[in-house]
């Protein structure tokens, strides 16, 4: 006998949602490789730096000498039309995962959330049985075939998801979001050809639609009496990103998670007619389940701590940055900054400027005169280059910056010498100024 919850967990179900979403999901991969070449990105991040600024604890990794992530990139291009029609999935996915993981822990200066969201989805899809059906794979063997899979699948993927927009929900709960300025000064970026943007009413528009849409968007969809509000409101919302921002493949990657909400009849009758439907219902607990259940759980919770990691981090994030990353924390602020390096000959104590710009990208910059972790990861480099010399320096940073569009205030201390501290991904650092972005709306 099974137990009530093997009975949820692996009766087996229609896999018509998760066989459409390979499909939308090879072709949106393919397109963010072969993208990535047509329009520089691949030249502006990885061939024209001289260096490129790694997530901390990844300095190891290096670029392709020459051309060669070209030709990286090609081949994920590649690798994605496989995983779209299912020929060698398996090979051509975790091929993908990999040469993802490694592009985006190579270089953060691009980084946001959804090549994080990228980077999950790859290796998540490694595990799925997602070319058992309306594949290259199962026509060339028919007994890899299979119609079906467990509810299990279901409940995680829409579990993740849920985590997902929620954290992006909660984050958005901070002074600048619900007093509307935030909304106000981003759309004030958008220029002339966004006019409508720039009103009072749009945005707060903007405020309350961007905050409950991520709070109750999985809720109203798992709920049949909302659902076609939901669907209406997430292609209304992601439509409206990809125009307003031009995010890449990540809005039309959102809507394919709609897919997991309809039902496996509609779907199958209105897409995939040719496809033989499941409906027997069968439990089929697996010898693997203890290995799925730890796998699965282990997972989820990893990606429900993390996002609080930054509430036991001293001071505020928005100013720190400090907990930031890997935490679902989408649209939510800007950040300039503007000062100077200094390095210090230990031999003869002369202090000298840094001239940034003869060692980074204009991209590289902005991001080394606004985000502390480039700011002390510069230090070391600098360190590094002088030392290839033969001098020993110290490395002292004044970093003003501004959140939001605001004035901008001191972020670094400029007597500390950045080369004798150390990282951590977890505490705060003491060399970061305190924040002070909110003193002037107490004052009022």
């Amino acid at each position: 006998m099974y137990s009530k919850w093997d009975k949820w967990l692996f009766t087996q179900v229609d896999n018509t949602a998760l066989v459409l979403f390979r499909m939308i999901f090879g072709l949106l991969i393919a397109c963010e490789a072969f993208g990535s070449i047509a329009l520089g990105a691949v030249r502006r991040l990885f061939i024209e730096p001289d260096f490129t600024f790694t997530f901390i604890g990844f300095e190891f990794l290096e670029p392709l000498p020459g051309n060669w992530m070209y030709v990286l990139y090609s081949i994920m291009g590649i690798a994605g039309l496989m995983v779209m029609v299912g020929y060698k999935y398996r090979m051509a996915i975790i091929f993908y995962a990999i040469s993802w993981a490694y592009v985006y822990l190579l270089q953060k200066s691009s980084y946001n959330n959804h090549c994080y969201l990228l980077m999950l989805l790859n290796f998540i899809m490694i595990f799925l049985p997602a070319n058992r059906s309306t594949s290259i794979d199962a026509r060339l063997d028919d007994s890899y075939r299979k119609e079906h899979m467990s509810r299990w699948i279901y409940a995680f993927i829409i579990t993740f998801i849920w985590i997902v927009y929620a954290y992006a929900s909660i984050a958005k709960f901070y002074p600048d979001w619900l007093d509307g300025s935030f909304a106000k000064y981003l759309m004030s970026t958008r220029g002339k050809s966004f006019e409508i943007l720039q009103h009072d009413w749009s945005h707060q528009a903007i405020l309350y639609f961007g905050l409950f849409f991520d709070l109750l968007i999985v809720p109203f969809l798992l709920w049949k009496k909302t659902r076609w509000i939901a669907i209406i409101a997430s292609i209304f919302f992601h439509i409206f990103n990809s125009i307003v921002f031009q995010i890449g493949i990540f809005p039309y990657l959102a809507l394919s998670f709609l897919l997991f909400f309809f039902s496996t009849e509609v779907l199958h009758k209105r897409l995939i007619w040719k496809k033989a439907y499941y409906a027997a219902a069968e439990v089929i607990v697996p010898k693997t389940k203890p290995v799925i259940l730890f796998c699965t759980v282990t997972f989820l919770i990893t990606m429900f701590l993390l996002p609080l990691r930054h509430w036991v981090i001293k001071d505020d994030v928005l100013w720190t940055e400090e907990g930031h990353r890997l935490s679902w924390r989408m649209m939510l602020r800007s950040r300039s900054g503007y000062g100077t390096f200094y390095v210090v000959d230990k031999e003869n104590g002369k202090k000298m400027p840094v001239h940034v710009n003869q060692y980074l990208s204009k991209k590289q910059q902005r991001s080394v005169q606004s985000k502390p972790d480039f700011i002390w990861q510069f230090a070391q480099k600098l360190e590094e280059i002088y030392a290839e010399e033969g001098k020993e320096i110290e490395v002292y940073a004044d970093i003003k910056v501004s959140i939001n569009g605001r004035p901008r205030k001191q972020l670094t201390d400029p007597t500390v010498d950045l080369t004798q501290e150390e990282w951590s991904h977890f505490k705060h650092h003491s060399w970061i100024m305190p924040s002070s972005l909110y003193e002037e709306k107490q004052l009022d």
